[in-house]
C-alpha cells in the first residue's frame, strides 16, 4: 500500500449529494478482479450516455480536471451498498483523497483499508471549496496528513486558506506508514509469538 504523507494536486468539484457506491462503480462490473482495474469504469452511468458517449458537462470529462487526484464532494458521499470496489475505482482513476461533509460508513472504513484518505470538512466549507474550484478549473489543493490540514485552492485570490481535519490517530499512522491491516499484523509477529508462548505456559492443557 502506498504511503500517504502530503499531496498537492488538481481538485475536482462534484456537486451531487448522496453519491452512492452503485454510481461510483455499477454493480454489473463487480465480477471483475482487482487486477483488471476499475478506473475506466468510474462513474460510468453518470458520466456517459447509454451509447458510451461522454457527457461534456460532467466534471471529470472536462480537460481542465484531467489528472485530478482530489475530489470535493457533497454530503453522504459513498452511501449505499457495501462494496470495496468503489474505493478501488476511485484509486484506479488516480484519486487519493475525497473531501466531503459526511460519508457512508462502509465506504469511509474501506477507504482507510486501501490507503485512500476520506476527509470530513463542514458542509459550508465544502460548498465554498467546490464553488471556488468551479470558478478556477485546474486549481490545486494541498493535503498534509501529518499536519491534518487542507490548504487552497492554490493561487486563487478568494481568501481561502487552511482547514484542519480530524482523523483517528491509528488510521493516520497506518496511512503515513503505508500499512494495511495484514501488513500491520505481520509487523507484530514478535509480540504475537511472545503472547502465544505465555498462553501455552499458563494453559498447557489447551
Amino acid at each position: 500500500m502506498r504511503k500517504f504523507e502530503k499531496l498537492e494536486a488538481v481538485a475536482a468539484p462534484m456537486d451531487m449529494p448522496n453519491v452512492d457506491t452503485d454510481q461510483i462503480i455499477p454493480a454489473r462490473f463487480l465480477y471483475r478482479s482487482r487486477a483488471d482495474g476499475f478506473g475506466a469504469l468510474l462513474f460510468t452511468d453518470i458520466r456517459s450516455e447509454t451509447d458510451g458517449t461522454k457527457k461534456p458537462d460532467f466534471v471529470l470529462n472536462k480537460p481542465t480536471y484531467a489528472g485530478a487526484q482530489i475530489l470535493v464532494g457533497d454530503r453522504n458521499f459513498g452511501c449505499g451498498s457495501s462494496r470495496e470496489h468503489a474505493v478501488w475505482a476511485l484509486e484506479d482513476a488516480g484519486f487519493r483523497v475525497v473531501i466531503a461533509p459526511s460519508f457512508g460508513d462502509i465506504f469511509y472504513n474501506n477507504s482507510f483499508k486501501n490507503g485512500f484518505l476520506p476527509i470530513v470538512l463542514p458542509e459550508a466549507r465544502c460548498n465554498e471549496l467546490r464553488a471556488a474550484l468551479g470558478r478556477n478549473p485546474g486549481a490545486k489543493l494541498v493535503v498534509d496528513l501529518a499536519a491534518q490540514t487542507v490548504t487552497g485552492p492554490i493561487g486563487v485570490n478568494d481568501g481561502y486558506g487552511e482547514d484542519r481535519f480530524e482523523i483517528d490517530p491509528f488510521r493516520k499512522e497506518m496511512l503515513i506508514a503505508g500499512m494495511d491491516d495484514i501488513t500491520f499484523t505481520l509487523s507484530q509477529g514478535e509480540k504475537i509469538g511472545s503472547f502465544e508462548d505465555r498462553y501455552k505456559a499458563a494453559m498447557p492443557w489447551v
